[in-house]
């Protein structure tokens, strides 16, 4: 299986989670990428500091996202869904390998995700059954009060799941001392051990 990690300067994050990979899985393939990343940057010298006292050396030189390594990806894993949703919005094609890293991961949210996805399905059938039967009869204005108001309660409803969701973000150490680059590495430590228990021994 290739693995690609992207994260946005690709200094930070995602060279961390390509080490950690490296150092855990050594017969897997393992790239990184940042979405603004410059060709040829350093990484950043606290996030190699934080591997360098696991024991892990980070020699590494950023690369900007490309077509060419998205079809080289089995799977593409983001740092932030932010990170995410820019893949999809640019890449439509294989969006089916994205996931953010918690994601990946995480079962705990599947039945939330189908209670939000059936929800906003039955708003958008509501909205547009309330405009078809009633855009004649008011002007535009007062038909979007109304319809704001007949639409509150499954509003509040998805408002509701969506605050129930984890978050699926790393959290970006870019610009804080080096306790916070060790805090982000433990926090992407944890999840790529549960990422390769996923993948598993034969990749």
């Amino acid at each position: 299986m290739n693995v690609l990690f992207v994260c946005t300067g690709n200094t930070c994050r995602s060279p961390m989670a390509e080490a950690l990979m490296r150092f855990k899985s050594p017969d897997l393939l393992v790239q990184s990428a940042g979405i603004f990343a410059g060709e040829n940057g350093r990484a950043n010298h606290h996030a190699m500091e934080a591997l360098k006292r696991k024991g892990i050396a980070l020699e590494h030189l950023s690369q900007p996202v490309t077509d060419k390594l998205l079809n080289w990806a089995d799977l593409v894993i983001t740092m932030t869904t932010q990170h995410k949703q820019s893949h999809i919005l640019e890449y439509p094609n294989v969006q089916d390998r994205y996931y953010t890293l918690k994601e990946y991961v995480s079962a705990s949210d599947e039945q939330t995700w189908k209670a939000l996805k059936k929800a906003t399905a039955e708003l958008e059938v509501k909205k547009s059954q309330f405009i078809k039967q009633y855009e004649h009869k008011m002007d535009h204005g007062v038909l979007m009060d109304r319809l704001q108001e007949h639409l509150q309660e499954d509003m509040e409803t998805i408002r509701e799941l969506e605050t129930n969701l984890i978050s699926y973000d790393i959290s970006d150490p870019f610009g804080g001392d080096f306790s916070r680059y060790q805090r982000t590495l433990d926090e992407l430590e944890m999840y790529i051990d549960l990422l390769l228990e996923k993948i598993g021994p034969d990749h």
